[in-house]
């Protein structure tokens, strides 16, 4: 298992420091910079998405998904946090107390 934990970081680490050895002192072309900055958000929808649909190897949709998209309605309309994250969670307990999974 510790080999497996070095190997990961030792490829990690190769990964990370390739960027600015390739890239050096130069600038990232403008296109690129834009690209760049939005990874992390991508990234994120992804994980949110992949966490809301699945479970396990299985697409599962149920009162979990419901209350991420009450969630995302409510941000998408500038609720306060606090709203979005009882809102979110009241929506999926009432439709897990009426049966939904």
């Amino acid at each position: 298992m510790w080999t497996t934990i070095a190997l990961v970081a030792l490829v990690t680490f190769v990964c990370k420091g390739i960027g600015p050895f390739a890239i050096g002192e130069r600038e990232l072309p403008a296109p690129l910079v834009r690209v760049v900055a939005l990874l992390g958000s991508a990234l994120l929808a992804a994980l949110v998405v992949t966490s809301a649909l699945a479970e396990g190897p299985e697409l599962a949709v149920g009162a979990k998904t419901v209350g991420i998209g009450v969630a995302s309605v409510l941000l998408w309309r500038r609720a306060h946090l606090v709203v979005v994250v009882v809102g979110a969670a009241a929506v999926t307990a009432a439709l897990r107390a009426a049966g939904l999974s």
